[in-house]
């Protein structure tokens, strides 16, 4: 079998982080595994090494978007994780919302707006949030206060369109998606902002698992993560992202987004909520092997 891993988006080095670690677990588990780091020749990568089954650790564009999948599926090797059509779906965040909506999950309310659009005023009143509407990770989110003087000056790698989304006040929670079933509920803890840096650098932040909140909003977390997971046509291991004011109680849980590639090191936030059912890394990675597919 083979672990994609690396590839050319922005989360290229948490791919790789994930990608080795799951590698090294399937190895523990019995498999032989051989590692491809996805370069331009991927196709032909993949007909040198002619593995039976892809091990998809890939995150950002390109590996969670749905095209790496259909490669996988123009090449007729199951793979882990969704399929084209889910994979587009969710990582296109405006998509994925319109979806959200009509199945009656909450959400807060956003707009596609040109970059120097966002750059000479504000196109919606602040609080917002200002973000690719088709990357992970935090990558290249801006949050605009209620107190700023004007509009954000975005890096010149920002895409030409980005979403600006109302801000969502309170606590991350989050809560992963395996086969038909949901896992559990994080709090994840940080200082400030759960950005990029918090995500990943060393101490950005702490998880408590299962989270200390009121039981309807446990319930409300585990049932909105599943009918997200179900609505998107997502297969396999997904995590949704939720922000909750719990000053409003059931009125202030909002959610954020679906990530079909959740990150897969053995204290992420997925393999720290199988852990908590008993799965460990190891079992947990070799599940998502089991359930490969094509044709979804």
């Amino acid at each position: 079998m083979a672990v994609l891993l690396g590839g050319l988006s922005a989360e290229r080095e948490v791919s790789l982080s994930s990608g080795r670690e799951c590698a090294a677990a399937l190895r523990d588990e019995g498999f032989d595994v051989v590692e491809i780091d996805a370069g331009a020749d991927l196709c032909g990568m993949l007909q040198a090494a002619a593995p039976d089954v892809v091990f998809n650790a890939l995150h950002g564009r390109w590996g969670e978007d749905g095209c790496v999948q259909g490669l996988l599926e123009w090449l007729r090797i199951p793979y882990t994780h969704s399929g084209v059509l889910a994979s587009a779906l969710a990582m296109d965040k405006t998509r994925s919302k319109e979806i959200f909506v009509r199945a009656g999950l909450p959400v807060k309310d956003s707009v596609l707006a040109a970059k120097t659009e966002v750059e000479a005023g504000h196109v919606m009143q602040p609080p917002y949030v200002v973000k690719p509407y088709n990357e992970g990770s935090s990558v290249g989110v801006y949050l605009v206060h209620e107190a700023a003087n004007g509009p954000p000056k975005l890096v010149e790698t920002m895409p030409e369109t980005v979403m600006v989304e109302a801000f969502a006040p309170g606590r991350e929670l989050t809560t992963t998606v395996m086969g038909d079933r949901a896992l559990g509920v994080t709090d994840i803890i940080t200082d400030g902002w759960y950005d990029y840096d918090a995500k990943y650098a060393a101490g950005g932040s702490r998880h408590e698992v299962p989270a200390n909140i009121p039981q309807e909003i446990t319930d409300a977390c585990l049932d909105y993560a599943v009918r997200a997971h179900d609505v998107l046509g997502c297969r396999g291991v997904s995590r949704t992202d939720f922000r909750w004011d719990d000053t409003r109680g059931l009125d202030g849980l909002f959610l954020l987004e679906t990530n079909t590639q959740p990150g897969m090191t053995p204290t992420s936030l997925a393999p720290e909520q199988a852990a908590l059912n008993g799965i460990s890394f190891g079992a947990f990675v070799r599940w998502m092997v089991e359930d490969a597919s094509c044709s979804r």
